[in-house]
C-alpha cells in the first residue's frame, strides 16, 4: 500500500508532519524514506521481477539486446532502494543533505516548519545555494496556502 493509498484524502496534520520537512520537503517522495513511494515500490518490483538475472542473461542473446547485460547493476541499484530506511527529518538527522540544520533549527524554535520563524527566511539552513532556494519558495506556499492544502497539492507528484 502506497503512501497516497494511506492517505485517503483525509486532511490529517500529524500524517503531513511526518512526511513533510521542517524545510517543506516532502520526506515521503524521498528515495530513502523507509514508509514512501520509492521504497514500497521498489521492493513490489523486486518481488515481480523474482530471478529475472537468469532471463536476463538469456535475453542478451535471444533478443541480440546488450541492455540486458546492465541487468545486475540495476538489481544493485533495486536493491538499494528497497533497503534504506530513514524514517524522516522530524525522527532522525537527514541522511541526504549531511549539512543540513533545519531539523536542530525547528526543534529550538519550537516550529512545525521554517515559515512559522520569526527570522524566515535565514541562512542558517546549511543548504546549498539551490536547495535554499527551493525550501524558501515551498515554505512561501506553505505559509500562503496552509500545510494540508499544500500537501493536497502536492501529494501525488514526484519530488525529484
Amino acid at each position: 500500500m502506497s503512501v497516497t493509498e494511506k492517505y485517503n484524502g483525509k486532511m490529517d496534520y500529524t500524517f503531513i508532519k511526518e512526511r513533510l520537512a521542517p524545510c517543506g520537503l516532502h520526506c515521503g517522495k524521498c528515495f530513502a524514506f523507509a514508509d514512501g513511494d520509492i521504497n514500497h515500490h521498489s521492493r513490489q518490483l523486486q518481488q515481480f521481477l523474482g530471478s529475472f538475472e537468469v532471463y536476463a542473461e538469456r535475453f542478451v542473446t535471444l533478443l541480440e539486446e546488450p541492455v540486458f547485460l546492465k541487468y545486475p547493476d540495476f538489481k544493485e541499484f533495486l536493491s538499494y532502494l528497497s533497503s534504506v530506511n530513514c524514517q524522516g527529518c522530524r525522527k532522525e538527522k537527514c541522511k541526504l543533505f549531511k549539512n543540513c540544520n533545519v531539523r536542530t533549527c525547528h526543534e529550538l524554535r519550537k516550529v512545525d516548519f521554517c515559515f512559522q520563524c520569526s527570522d524566515f527566511p535565514c541562512d542558517k539552513t546549511g543548504f546549498d545555494e539551490h536547495l535554499h532556494k527551493r525550501s524558501v519558495d515551498i515554505n512561501k506556499r506553505l505559509k500562503d496556502i496552509g500545510v494540508e492544502k499544500y500537501y493536497e497539492e502536492i501529494k501525488d507528484k514526484p519530488r525529484y
